[in-house]
């Protein structure tokens, strides 16, 4: 029970010290919802050109899609007329990072590891793009265009507002609410359970640690969001920065289900040079992340534990209070849906939409 009740508290702490920042990222996911036109991003990513794949990661970085939702947007985009370096680009660059995940890593990890990530998740995403535009990018496609209704009246900038606020609060948040909680949980039991001296024996220092958390991350399912506590957590134990980078940039962008569908859109030579190139780019910014760290002088310990220990506030209670509520009312809807239809998602209709 002793141990239990320290897991909890532990994972209390975790969701509390991130659940603001995790507040504002999904405001601005509505806001670029609303705001920024679909057929602004596939009017760019057209034609093999190196131009549309370094559009194509810059659209992405800030979409907070997880590595199985990007897909049906990548598919999208691919049967519009974009490249496959495009599509690629888009497929890396946005499941990397995103707005929630990049505040949530300045929340529970450090500034320096804020900057890199995203600048790696462009990085992948571009020299991924641009391999396989030069050496797989022979399939036509043919573009389909977009729909325009005759005489649909643009709706209101509130009406806009509101909509993308929906979208980010109640679609966005029931794709990766439980994946989050499931983080904290799991960076709950790290920090109870596992011992700092483990930590530094196996993932210290070296390219042997970075390899062990592309072994462990490649295969699984877990969005940046979900994945920044567990970094955090075993930041704490005294994970190095590379190897953190490591998992925060191979975990999101490489799963065993998107990899098959990655195949399939793009051909296996293409789906080859993806993993591939996901895997070595990591592996360079998770040394360059060490040296870096070193040659300042830095310990990103010192931050973390900073933010852990100054206790929570009451903006921070408020704050976590309120993600709560909204994660129990996602949860809610999907259970009222899924015991009406038989479908475990949140729209009335059942899977015809999801």
């Amino acid at each position: 029970m002793i141990i239990l009740m320290d897991v909890l508290k532990a994972a209390l702490d975790i969701f509390l010290e991130s659940a603001l920042y995790m507040l504002f990222g999904f405001f601005m996911a509505g806001l670029l919802r609303a705001f920024v036109p679909t057929t602004l991003v596939q009017r760019h990513l057209g034609k093999n050109k190196a131009i549309n794949v370094i559009k194509a990661a810059i659209f992405g970085i800030p979409l907070p899609l997880c590595s199985c939702g990007v897909i049906p947007a990548a598919a999208g985009l691919r049967r519009q007329g974009a490249s496959k370096g495009a599509t690629a680009s888009f497929l890396i660059s946005t499941p990397e990072t995103g707005v929630d995940s990049i505040m949530v890593t300045y929340a529970l990890l450090d500034p320096i590891m804020t900057l890199l990530r995203p600048l790696a998740a462009f990085v992948t995403a571009v020299v991924t793009g641009l391999g396989i535009n030069a050496l797989d990018d022979k399939t036509p496609v043919n573009p389909v265009p977009p729909l325009i209704p005759f005489g649909e009246i643009r709706p209101s900038i509130w009406k806009r507002f509101l909509q993308g606020q929906w979208f980010a609060f109640d679609d966005i948040l029931g794709d990766v609410g439980g994946s989050f909680m499931i983080g904290v949980l799991i960076a709950g039991v790290i920090t109870a359970f596992i011992s700092p001296d483990l930590v530094t024996a196996y993932l210290g220092t070296g390219i042997v640690p970075l390899l062990i958390m592309v072994v462990v991350a490649a295969p699984l399912y877990v969005c940046a969001t979900a994945s920044t506590p567990v970094v955090a957590a075993l930041a704490l134990k005294g994970i190095s920065p590379g190897a953190a980078l490591v998992f925060l940039l191979a975990g999101p962008a490489t799963n065993a289900a998107s990899l098959a569908v990655v195949a399939k859109m793009l051909g296996k030579r293409s789906a080859a040079l993806y993993l591939t190139s996901i895997i070595i780019v990591a592996l360079l910014f998770g040394l360059g992340a060490d040296h870096l760290y070193v040659m300042l002088g830095l310990n990103p310990m010192a931050w973390i534990t900073h933010s852990q220990n100054t206790g929570q506030s009451w903006t921070n209670i408020a704050a976590g209070s309120v993600l709560f509520l909204l994660i129990a009312r996602v949860w809610i809807q999907k259970f009222r849906v899924a015991h009406k239809t038989g479908c475990a998602c949140s729209h009335e209709d059942g899977c015809k939409k999801c």
